[in-house]
């Protein structure tokens, strides 16, 4: 039986996150640094990228490699891909956790924004697991995709554009684990009240600025929030970090809500 050490560890695997300049997926970059993997690391933000590269090339002494790419772009995130390929190594493991979070009334969104918002949320997650399917020949490739409560119970008014993708995101890493789970796991994470960026906007638009702490522990959170507060980037990182480990060797194809209890209050 392996050793609880053995099963965490990522030494000699090299992980791809997306959206790792902040929020979740800087957590995670830390996280699965911590564990040993090499990372790959993606985002819009070159500069922040490049913050969190250093970050864990000096606490943890990983190889970090960053690629600056807006993952709209179907043609750069088949480019990305290519490069990969034609110097490895190649990823075992995908983190799918870039998004974008844009506000808007049904009425009001039009095609441009529409586009938008699933060429991030969820084509992006498409042709990021595409370019990893393809490529991957290993035995032990593991695939998070990071969708959101706002999925199954549309909480935040004005965002109808992103429930509806990522309940895309949910149903393709499903079909993902069925399709490919003999060589690839496939499963996902639905984080909901986390202290990032989205959910600092949402706050500041549907309750007009009221007092984050004083709203995390005041009634309507109270209300569905069995746990009473939010949570951290770093929480969600933990069951990320899980799941890509050996520790979650038979798991394919689970929807992990980590969001304190919001779903089942």
């Amino acid at each position: 039986m392996a050793s609880l050490d053995e099963l965490v560890r990522l030494q000699g695997r090299v992980a791809l996150v997306t959206g790792a300049a902040k929020g979740i997926g800087r957590a995670t970059a830390v996280r699965l640094a911590e564990a040993g993997a090499g990372l790959i690391l993606v985002d819009r933000d070159e500069d922040l990228l490049k913050d969190v590269a250093q970050v864990v090339r000096e606490v943890h002494g990983v190889r970090v490699e960053v690629c600056a790419l807006d993952l709209a772009s179907r043609e750069a995130v088949q480019d990305l891909w290519r490069r990969l390929e034609g110097r490895g190594p190649l990823p075992e493991i995908l983190v799918n956790n870039a998004g974008v979070y844009p506000f808007c009334p049904f009425e009001e969104v039009d095609e441009l924004l529409w586009r938008r918002t699933l060429a991030v949320n969820l084509e992006a997650v498409f042709w990021m697991c595409q370019g990893f399917v393809r490529a991957y020949k290993g035995r032990r490739g593991a695939i998070v995709n990071v969708s959101s409560i706002e999925a199954f119970l549309p909480v935040v008014r004005g965002v109808a554009h992103y429930d509806a993708a990522k309940a895309g995101v949910v149903a393709l890493t499903r079909a993902l684990a069925r399709e490919y789970g003999k060589r690839i796991r496939a499963n996902v994470v639905v984080p909901g009240g986390i202290r990032t960026e989205g959910v600092r906007e949402a706050v500041r638009r549907t309750l007009l600025k009221v007092d984050w702490d004083k709203m995390a522990t005041g009634f309507f959170f109270q209300a569905r929030l069995p746990m009473g507060r939010f949570g951290d980037p770093d929480e969600v990182a933990r069951v990320i970090l899980f799941l890509v480990s050996d520790l979650a060797s038979y798991v394919n194809g689970a929807v992990v809500p980590v969001d304190g209890g919001f779903l089942s209050a």
